[in-house]
């Protein structure tokens, strides 16, 4: 999860060499209004899936709960990258969630079996929210070592660290309060993320053990590309213990993007909805292109 920073779009999408080229996939809190209509024209066949799993359209119970919100952004990000063509890439990565949609534009996972890890995951994880009730806030500004420390004093986790001036934290709500005003007396702001779980904390144990008996079911096979773990923030070693670790793991999507910024990549798109992770990329490097495939297609409508 993240709060989406303020950035400037270029006006035209920039040529990029796949070689040094790498792609972004959102995670939960990333979705639009216009993914729906995206996903019905190019992928109608996970929305059929979902329809079918879920009982219900996942776009039109987007606010309901993690169970719809999950497999909606899973399946839109694998539409835009079917719109825009498959775009070439050396490199992928996904911010939480949308490690099952890196893994599968990668060729690593079955295109279907993320779908329903998809819909798994945001059972599991909406169900661990509900036994134990938590909630996450995102804390603009203030520096690493000071926002850490109230962290540790009130024990919530730093469950997402998504660039320079920019954490979640995850824990009781209750202690996320008093954090808040600590944070604020501060002068950092602190915003509550619309979550039904402290997620990326101790409190998703039991959905990560559920999850990875499940995906000892599911086949891997050898990528395309280079695939990073938004956990690691190195290439995947073993995406079954990965992905089922990631629910309790912070997200350390800022040390994924320098890590990938290390081994060549020097453009960053985004091919799911929104462009949260295109700002974040912004905030973290500066001598890199970064752009929305979403934005660009809407500059261009």
């Amino acid at each position: 999860m993240n709060a989406r920073p303020d950035i400037a779009v270029p006006q035209a999408v920039p040529t990029s060499n796949p070689e040094c080229t790498a792609l972004l996939v959102p995670g939960q809190g990333s979705q639009t209004a216009e993914m729906a209509e995206v996903v019905a024209a190019e992928r109608p066949d996970l929305l059929n899936l979902a329809r079918g799993e879920l009982g219900v359209d996942p776009f039109e119970t987007l606010d309901e709960g993690t169970r719809f919100a999950q497999p909606a952004i899973y399946c839109a990000s694998l539409a835009y990258w079917e719109r825009a063509g498959r775009p070439e890439h050396a490199m992928v990565a996904g911010h939480s969630l949308g490690e099952l949609g890196a893994l599968a534009i990668a060729g690593s996972l079955g295109e279907e079996d993320g779908l329903h890890l998809a819909l798994l995951r945001g059972r599991l994880m909406e169900a661990a929210g509900e036994a134990s009730p938590g909630s996450m806030m995102a804390v603009l500004g203030g520096g690493d070592r000071q926002v850490y420390a109230i962290a540790e004093r009130y024990e919530l986790a730093v469950a997402n660290d998504n660039a320079p001036g920019q954490v979640v934290l995850s824990g009781p709500i209750p202690a996320l309060k008093i954090a808040k005003r600590e944070l604020r007396d501060a002068g950092i702001k602190a915003l509550r993320l619309p979550v039904s779980g402290a997620f990326h904390s101790a409190a998703m144990a039991a959905a990560g053990r559920r999850l990875r008996d499940a995906l000892a079911e599911v086949e891997f096979r050898r990528a395309g590309a280079l695939v990073y773990s938004s956990t690691t923030a190195e290439p995947f070693r073993d995406p079954r213990a990965e992905l089922a670790a990631a629910l309790t793991a912070p997200v350390r999507w800022r040390q994924t993007i320098a890590r990938m910024h290390s081994d060549g990549a020097r453009a960053f798109v985004e091919v799911g909805p929104g462009d949260v992770l295109t700002g974040l990329v912004r905030r973290t490097l500066e001598d890199v292109e970064s752009y929305s495939l979403a934005t660009q297609e809407a500059l261009h409508a």
